[in-house]
């Protein structure tokens, strides 16, 4: 890191209908330096970085790279003064290949033409250079989200910028992969690249990052070297108060089994996957990414056509063809992808907190909106969810309290079985602690909880039993006494 100042932000302001969400937040950025950006869902980080890449205009401060002020109304004005931004929201074309992807808004060839092999060529070469097991001319949609985040990836370094930001980069990738990014990180500020780090993962922080800078309900908090930081100083900037408890969990004698599966296959991802859940318990499911862990739970939740095996709730043998066959049982999913697979984005808090439940509050043709809006408060208030109002689009709400309206959507069924599937992927400390208090009351309910989980501390921190996947198998199940990363790995790396 050089004390050339590549990029300063002053005093950046902006307003929604509603809400303030930027005032008057500084950042700056030296040449070949990592710069952590942290704060809370809804602290303003990703707003502050929609700005930097020209996909909102700020209302007030100024923006300078090299000392002199610039001005970015629009993405292609952003990239013109050499910015690349890794959204935390994939922006990826799924019908495209991975090299029509890469070189998306900057195709090669002549006139209307494309040289498509070219840049086959080209994108192989840059992904291959980074590492990335990848072919080229793969369709994205093929690609597990964990490809998908390291396409992204490469189709921001392929720009060669000299200020990249990276939103959560390595909220769906393995361990392997991550060791893989930090390598290609250093030797991209080896050579003079400044990249903006916005990530959750604390511990990644001393690895990889140089300074790091705090938002807090939109504002800017302060500056700090890392190296000369400790993460409790950090939290209790992020949150405005000492974090006394993080991984809240009670361990007690489980109850009786509620839930039995049985050689479940769908010959492409799963094959003979068996274990038993019990009242009261949480499972952890830990593994590679690839794993099949994801797959397994979908095949249960009856969203995968062609599955064999069997399924027991409660000792009674169940037939599930259909996410409604699931729900009817008491059995409910939180899936990985929340935009994707989960949210209705264009749709309000409110309806994606109680479309699952709407026939509570419609009788004779008339909707009971007061008890509609009183359920959804309950689960605002339960989720501690920062939106301005029900009202608010949800597409319009951070990363994380999407995720906590997602989780109370579910939590309104009452569900006896609860599958969570990344269910802090992308959320800041304080509302992970939430969620994890949340865990531990519901299981004191009677309610069982599935987790798959790519995060170790909260796999060994949370789960009961940890069962360990491996190329679409078993390889073994971990009690709570034994739980360790060594062990986990062990099973996980055949």
């Amino acid at each position: 890191m050089s004390d050339k100042t590549i990029l300063r932000m002053k005093k950046i302001t902006k307003t929604f209908p509603g809400v303030k969400a930027l005032n008057q937040v500084d950042l700056d950025l030296k040449e070949g330096e990592v710069h952590a950006l942290l704060g809370e869902n809804g602290a303003g980080k990703s707003t502050l970085i929609k700005v930097l890449g020209g996909i909102y205009h700020a209302d007030g401060g100024t923006i300078e790279i090299n000392d002199k002020e610039v001005k970015i109304n629009s993405v292609q004005d952003a990239e013109e003064n050499g910015i690349a931004i890794i959204h935390q929201e994939l922006v990826l074309v799924p019908y495209m290949s991975v090299a029509e992807n890469i070189f998306l808004g900057r195709e090669l060839g002549a006139g209307i033409s494309v040289n498509l092999k070219a840049q086959e060529k080209e994108a192989q070469e840059v992904l291959d250079k980074l590492g990335m097991d990848i072919d080229a001319r793969t369709l994205v949609k093929d690609l597990p989200i964990a490809k998908q985040q390291m396409v992204e990836i490469t189709k921001a370094v392929a720009t060669n910028s000299k200020i990249l930001v990276m939103d959560e980069p390595t909220s769906s990738i393995s361990e392997k992969e991550v060791e893989n990014l930090f390598n290609i990180m250093r030797d991209l500020t080896a050579h003079g690249v400044g990249i903006i780090y916005i990530s959750h993962k604390m511990s990644e922080l001393a690895e990889i990052c140089d300074r790091v800078t705090v938002m807090r309900d939109g504002e800017y908090v302060g500056t700090k070297v890392v190296k000369d930081t400790s993460r409790d100083d950090l939290i209790a900037m992020m949150v405005g108060r000492q974090l006394t408890s993080y991984y809240e969990r009670d361990f007690a004698e489980p109850g009786e089994e509620v839930l039995r599966v049985e050689n479940i296959t769908d010959n492409k991802r799963v094959f003979n996957v068996s274990f038993n859940l019990k009242k009261g318990e949480i499972i952890g499911f830990a593994g590679l990414v690839g794993a099949g862990r994801s797959e397994t739970m979908q095949a249960i939740f009856g969203l995968t056509k062609g599955v064999t095996g069997e399924i027991f709730i409660n000792g009674k043998k169940v037939d599930i063809k259909s996410p409604i066959d699931a729900m009817n049982n008491g059995l409910v999913m939180v899936p990985e992808s929340r935009k994707e697979q989960g949210l209705f984005l264009i749709q309000d808090v409110k309806y994606n907190t109680t479309i699952e439940i709407l026939d509570q509050f419609i009788k004779n043709f008339r909707v009971n909106h007061a008890k509609e809006t009183e359920v959804t408060q309950k689960y605002i208030d339960m989720m501690s969810t920062k939106t301005p109002s029900q009202q608010q689009v949800i597409g319009n709400l951070s990363g994380g309290n999407q995720q906590k309206v997602l989780i109370g959507r579910w939590l309104a069924t009452n569900p006896r079985i609860l599958i969570l599937d990344e269910p802090t992927r992308g959320i800041d400390v304080g509302a992970k602690a939430e969620i994890y208090a949340i865990m531990n009351s519901l299981i004191k309910q009677g309610v069982s909880i599935i987790m798959i989980s790519s995060e170790m501390p909260e796999i060994i921190n949370m789960s009961d039993r940890v069962y360990v996947m491996a190329e679409g198998t078993i390889k073994g199940c971990i009690d709570h006494e034994e739980i360790s990363q060594e062990a986990i790995m062990k099973l996980a790396a055949v």
